[in-house]
């Protein structure tokens, strides 16, 4: 069973930069963090969980992101660490929320799939989430 753990949620003043990590663990044998489909996801007090950006190694399928935050977040992967990211520049008030990573198996879904429907996907595997707060 995957093991995902987020580290670098913080307090950061509008405008500001952070980067989270998602230490993914747990594969079975044989299988890498290329089998998977990896996400981030954000939800806020009374919102429903939203994806925010999502991407896989298959060069066929392109990665994505959602419209708020094209421009602004990066995600990128270290295979050899089987570590994600989320660099997060020019934080918004609106990005205040509690930030998950998130693994699919490529075979059940495309990067674009696992933003707009994967919060919803039974065999999504969760983080605990880490709190980012945009605020001055």
């Amino acid at each position: 069973q995957l093991q995902l753990v987020e580290l670098g949620g913080d307090l950061v003043q509008p405008g500001g930069s952070l980067r989270l990590s998602c230490a993914i663990s747990g594969f079975a044998p044989a299988v890498t963090l290329d089998y998977y489909v990896i996400g981030w996801f954000r939800q806020a007090p009374g919102k429903e969980r939203e994806g925010v950006s999502c991407m896989s190694t298959a060069t066929y399928l392109p990665d994505y992101s959602a419209d708020s935050v094209k421009g602004r977040f990066t995600m990128s992967r270290d295979a050899v660490k089987n570590t994600v990211y989320l660099q997060m520049n020019k934080t918004k008030s609106d990005d205040t929320a509690v930030y998950y990573c998130a693994a699919l198996l490529l075979s059940l879904t495309t990067p674009q799939a696992m933003c707009l429907e994967g919060h919803r996907h039974y065999r999504v595997s969760w983080g605990q989430g880490t709190q980012v707060t945009v605020s001055s």
